[in-house]
C-alpha cells in the first residue's frame, strides 16, 4: 500500500530489505526526491566516528534523536544503535 509521505517508493523499499529502520529509510528517500540521488549521496561523511565518543556523549545524542532502551547499553551496542536509527 503506497504511503503518500514517502516520495520515492522504490527508493525507500530497498533501503528497508537492506536492514534501515522505517524513519531513516523515509529520511533518506524524501531528500533524494526532493534534490536528487546524487546531491544526498555526497552530503554525509562530514562528522567524527562514535567509535571516538564517549559513553555518556553516545548516551546524550540517543537522547536528542528520541530513542529510548539505550542506558543499559554497552558502548559497541550502543554504537550499533545510533548507526541504524
Amino acid at each position: 500500500m503506497p504511503n503518500s509521505s514517502i516520495k520515492n517508493e522504490k527508493m525507500y523499499e530497498d533501503l528497508r530489505r537492506e536492514g534501515n529502520s522505517k524513519e531513516k529509510a523515509a529520511r533518506i528517500s524524501n531528500a533524494a526526491a526532493a534534490r536528487g540521488k546524487s546531491s544526498v549521496g555526497r552530503k554525509g561523511g562530514k562528522s567524527g566516528s562514535y567509535d571516538d565518543w564517549t559513553v555518556p556523549q553516545l548516551k546524550k545524542r540517543a537522547k536528542e534523536l528520541g530513542m529510548s532502551g539505550y542506558s543499559s547499553l554497552t558502548k559497541g551496542k550502543l554504537v550499533a544503535k545510533l548507526r541504524n536509527h
